[in-house]
């Protein structure tokens, strides 16, 4: 029994012994893991001191490596976020961050670095190289697009009003076409002069008359305000011959006497923006007044100079048929002027019935088809009575505004007109 206690321990203390030699076969396996994570410690150092002892060699890059930063932050990571959103963003810099997002920190070596650097110069210099070529290439476009518009496409463009809207160049692509500011036509041989019209200002009219319309009038500006000074000299200069032919004329300011060349189409069926000529008036207010005026009218093919009242009011109206009632006669009378039946009546003979048929003819437009309120059908002065304008006017060549008398000639006929419009005054703001 002794003997067998002895196995039995024996066998007890062979299984401690097994216990302790399983233990320590355990103990024996995680010996070698710290001799290995020591191992790798180690290494890691000599490569952290690689690094440091090569880094005078590495090309220095325009973004620092991850690679070469100790363990990350949350510092760290805003800065590099905030270097990200500062720099132009080459496609080297999307790889280096997707690489860096799918391996492990642990797997890093120096040729694994040296190998990104070397990437990273490489694709800085492909970056560059095409950035150059790219610019290079958009230079030569534009060469070749000035190129050809200068040897073919300069005639298809001829044609086309290009400063209108909606209008096409119908060139291809990468060709840019330069619409060249607007300039006044050159005055040539004849220069401008303040006694006499342009001939520029004409040859705007007739053109205005083509091409009514705004878009038109604010692509030729400067043409506009050239001729536009040119009639407001003109103006200017003959209201002082004018003051001379009659004394009740003041010198006014040329605003207060040329009518404007935009037109009122707010109640008008003709939708045409603007005038095909220039005008002027000139009464003891200007162009505005119940007074009557000289009136001078400049249009290509439809020039004239005329004087009266035209549409006067319903009280200046009642006023004037009753003068022509009560005193006919001072009103044929004046009419039968010579030089007013030669220069506005085509030369009629002296004779009262006469001079009131051309001058009811010159004014029958407006005129009333049967007889006004208050009149009898049957009065002898029927004729005058049934108008509502009091007009008379010449038609005049346009070489007449364009020549060096031009102004003498209206000064002419003004001194003509000068009884009418004396007269018509009288009647409708008699001098108190």
């Amino acid at each position: 029994m002794a003997r067998r206690s002895q196995v039995g321990a024996g066998t007890g203390a062979g299984a401690g012994a097994g216990a302790g030699a399983g233990a320590g076969a355990a103990a024996g396996a995680t010996a070698p893991k710290r001799r290995a994570s020591a191992r790798l410690s180690a290494s890691q150092g000599e490569i952290k001191r690689m690094k440091s002892n090569n880094e005078l060699s590495v090309k220095s890059t325009s973004k620092k490596s991850k690679y070469f930063e100790p363990g990350s932050s949350d510092e760290e990571e805003e800065e590099d976020d905030e270097e990200d959103e500062s720099d132009s963003g080459s496609a080297y810099e999307e790889k280096e961050e997707a690489e860096s997002e799918g391996s492990p920190d642990s797997e890093s070596g120096l040729e694994e670095d040296s190998a990104i650097e070397s990437d990273e110069a490489a694709s800085a210099s492909a970056s560059a190289s095409s950035k150059s070529k790219s610019k290079s290439k958009s230079k030569q476009a534009k060469s070749r697009g000035s190129a050809g518009l200068e040897s073919t496409d300069i005639a298809a463009l001829k044609d086309k009003e290009l400063w209108r809207e909606g209008v096409r160049t119908g060139l291809g692509p990468g060709k840019e076409v330069f619409i060249p500011k607007p300039k006044a036509r050159e005055a040539g041989n004849i220069p401008y002069q303040d006694e006499k019209l342009h001939p520029n200002t004409k040859l705007f009219l007739l053109d205005l008359k083509e091409n009514n319309d705004r878009q038109w009038l604010k692509a030729h500006d400067p043409d506009f305000r050239a001729a536009k000074k040119d009639f407001e000299t003109f103006v200017e200069t003959l209201t002082e011959k004018i003051s001379e032919a009659d004394g009740t004329i003041p010198e006014l300011p040329t605003k207060d006497l040329i009518f404007r060349i935009h037109r009122d189409v707010r109640f008008s069926k003709n939708p045409l923006p603007y005038k095909i000529h220039f005008s002027a008036a000139w009464s003891r207010t200007g162009k505005k007044g119940p007074y009557a005026a000289y009136y001078v009218h400049f249009q290509p093919g439809s020039s004239f100079v005329g004087c009266g009242l035209w549409n006067p009011e319903s009280d200046a109206l009642a006023s004037l048929r009753e003068d022509i009632d009560e005193n006919a006669h001072q009103w044929k009378e004046v009419l039968r002027a010579p030089e007013m039946r030669r220069e506005f009546m085509n030369g009629v003979r002296d004779d009262d019935d006469a001079v009131v048929k051309a001058f009811c003819q010159h004014n029958k437009e407006s005129a009333l088809k049967t007889k006004p309120k208050g009149y009898d059908a049957d009065n002898k002065n029927i004729e005058l009575l049934r108008l509502r304008s009091f007009t008379i006017g010449r038609s005049i060549p346009d070489a007449h505004f364009m020549a060096a008398d031009a102004q003498e000639r209206i000064v002419t006929l003004i001194g003509v007109m000068e009884p009418l419009v004396t007269y018509l005054n009288s009647v409708v703001m008699p001098d108190q």
